[in-house]
């Protein structure tokens, strides 16, 4: 199994509703982002994707998101836009793109929100 990754970020302001603390608040973050796929077999040059592909994927995701406030996107609209509801949306996301490419599906997604804290989401 090869596993392929790319790393960004961006940056945007989140409340959290009912949070009970500092977090319900509007403030703001500089998300670190990594997004990796997984694929049992390479294609005919040998790689499982291009790095250009995936990165284009990603951050087409990830400039629907910069400088927004997350909670005014219709997607968070019911739900907390956490670290954890963020690394789901960018996970689901980037699923449906790889829809494209045979045999690559998505392995994991990770969203931090400092240098020290975040999540891990795998679907």
């Amino acid at each position: 199994m090869f596993e392929v990754f790319v790393k960004t970020h961006f940056s945007s302001a989140h409340f959290l509703r009912n949070y009970p603390g500092k977090c319900e608040h509007l403030h703001g973050h500089n998300w670190e982002v990594e997004v990796a796929v997984k694929s049992d077999r390479l294609n005919q040059i040998d790689v499982a994707i291009d790095f250009r592909d995936l990165k284009t994927i990603v951050n087409r995701i990830m400039d629907e998101l910069d400088h927004r406030n997350l909670n005014e996107l219709k997607e968070f609209s019911q739900v907390n836009p956490s670290s954890e509801r963020l690394a789901e949306f960018i996970f689901n996301r980037v699923r449906q793109e790889l829809r494209a490419y045979p045999g690559v599906s998505m392995s994991r997604v990770t969203v931090c929100e400092t240098p020290s804290t975040g999540v891990v989401y795998s679907g």
